[in-house]
């Protein structure tokens, strides 16, 4: 049993806090509102969507100290043993604008006021990370920051224009190396808990010790990101504790590349996963870029995608094409599955109580593979999937198709192999008529529900829709897509 300490300790702008009292649910931007007077950061949504709320948390990550965006409303507290928390109140300086702020004020890039902080923060972060950025990145960079007055171009003004300041200045950039000392120092490889029972709150020291608290707490509730989990508490009300968080756990942040394939750690965020996954499997840097806000895949985990179970995850169907396999750990063991396999139904997964999600091994793309991946939603960016497709084939060299694995998000309880689709592509050539024979084989796959995000009706027709998208994409026809035929005349 490693040594135990019962309070959270870290930095909030520019002084050492610790907490010796706190509630596993109480969250970042209620801390900072009620407790601390920093008023700076709004509530607007209460569920990581509209980005009012944003804050940087500082954390180490191999030789360094890296700051992300993230999203006050749904972090919790607890998670931030050993990091440093920024709010916007910290960035003016002697009287002084920062450069980010004072950009803001000379492109008119505020009206109402309201949503300005948040923009601010993200803004930061992207002009610490590349002052330079594009259009394209700063526009990805604000994905996750909602505005209804300024309708964004004035914002994107002022985040150029803020790129021809000195950054030497900055406090976060000139004092790095103070600021990472003072992380590290409190770093003591303790195992951190504060509260009884339901209001317990727990960090494992490593994952051994994760183990050990997973098996002495089945009930209890463990969190990564929270980007989930954070909505259970704020719009949901549910008791969550105890709670184990695992955020800080190094060993679930690795990422293991070889040529046989990729083991992304249960604690490895989208945004950490991206240069692997750009890397290796080009085809499904879109869908990864439209995963939530940049705050939402700073703070979401691939493993908490996988372990809450939802059927309209977007990682676990692409994860599925791919032939990813789980490895699920326990107390006095550990065990792999097909990642397919852990999806028993709606709301349950193959895992025991005192298991929890310890890594996903990732397959190289066979040779000659084709791969793609679809999300249909009702707007481009930051949205819910209504249903999404990723597809992996493989042909000899006639054409014949050896191997299909064509799975969907969202027309289902849980995501799910089409396997009348695959079975009526196996053994044929790659043709339009193929394809439009694995479309019409969609019906004895899926009896999707309708709900507010889509009809039934609208999922079936999309889902077989992408299927002939993916036939256009790789026949090499020229303008396919512009020139594809309805649904009803492609059947």
């Amino acid at each position: 049993m490693p040594v135990e300490r019962h309070e959270i300790r870290f930095l909030l702008n520019d002084r050492e806090v610790r907490l010796s009292d706190c509630a596993p649910t109480l969250t970042l931007l209620d801390w900072l509102r009620l407790d601390r007077r920093l008023t700076g950061t709004k509530e607007g949504c209460a569920e990581g969507d509209c980005g009012a709320c944003t804050v940087l948390v500082g954390r180490l990550s191999g030789d360094g100290l890296v700051y992300e965006s993230v999203n006050a409303c749904i972090r919790f507290v607890g998670s931030l043993d050993g990091c440093h928390v920024v709010t916007v109140e910290a960035l003016a300086k002697g009287g002084s604008l920062h450069p980010v702020q004072q950009a803001m004020v000379e492109h008119h890039g505020s009206q109402c006021g309201f949503c300005t902080p948040g923009f601010v923060m993200s803004l930061y972060a992207l002009w610490m990370r590349k002052p330079d950025a594009s259009v394209p990145q700063i526009e990805k960079a604000l994905q996750g920051n909602l505005c209804r007055c300024t309708g964004y171009a004035p914002i994107i003004r002022a985040a150029q224009a803020a790129a021809a300041a000195d950054p030497a200045g900055d406090p976060l950039l000139a004092e790095r190396a103070r600021l990472t000392a003072a992380l590290r120092a409190m770093r003591d490889g303790a195992r951190v808990t504060l509260g009884q029972g339901r209001e317990a709150l727990i960090l494992p020291a490593d994952v051994a010790d994760l183990a050990a608290a997973r098996a002495a707490h089945p009930e209890g509730t463990i969190v990564a990101g929270a980007t989930d989990v954070g909505l259970w508490v704020t719009k949901f009300m549910r008791p969550i504790g105890p709670v184990i968080f695992i955020g800080h756990l190094d060993e679930l942040r690795e990422v293991e590349e070889s040529e046989a394939g990729v083991r992304l750690g249960a604690g490895v965020s989208y945004a950490d996963a991206r240069g692997v996954i750009a890397r290796r499997w080009p085809q499904l840097v879109e869908l990864w870029d439209r995963i939530g806000g940049e705050q939402v895949r700073n703070m979401g985990t691939i493993g908490g995608n996988i372990a809450n179970g939802s059927p309209i995850g977007d990682s676990p169907p692409p994860l599925i094409a791919l032939g990813a396999t789980l490895r699920l750990r326990g107390p006095e063991c550990v065990r792999e599955l097909p990642l397919e396999a852990f999806f028993i139904d709606y709301g349950k997964q193959d895992r025991r109580p005192d298991e929890f999600v310890e890594s996903v091994f990732v397959p190289a793309l066979p040779e000659g593979a084709s791969l793609a991946c679809y999300k249909v939603t009702k707007r481009l960016d930051e949205d819910i999937t209504a249903t999404l497709g990723a597809f992996v084939i493989v042909q000899d060299g006639a054409g014949v198709v050896t191997q299909a694995r064509l799975v969907f998000g969202g027309m289902a309880g849980t995501p799910k192999r089409a396997a009348e689709a695959e079975a009526a592509l196996l053994g044929r050539v790659w043709s339009d008529e193929t394809a439009r024979a694995a479309m019409a084989a969609m019906a004895e796959d899926f009896k999707p529900l309708t709900d507010w995000r889509a009809s039934a009706g609208y999922r079936m027709q999309a889902a077989q829709n992408l299927i002939w998208r993916f036939r256009l994409e790789t026949s090499g026809a020229a303008g396919a897509l512009r020139l594809a035929r309805p649904l009803a005349e492609a059947i």
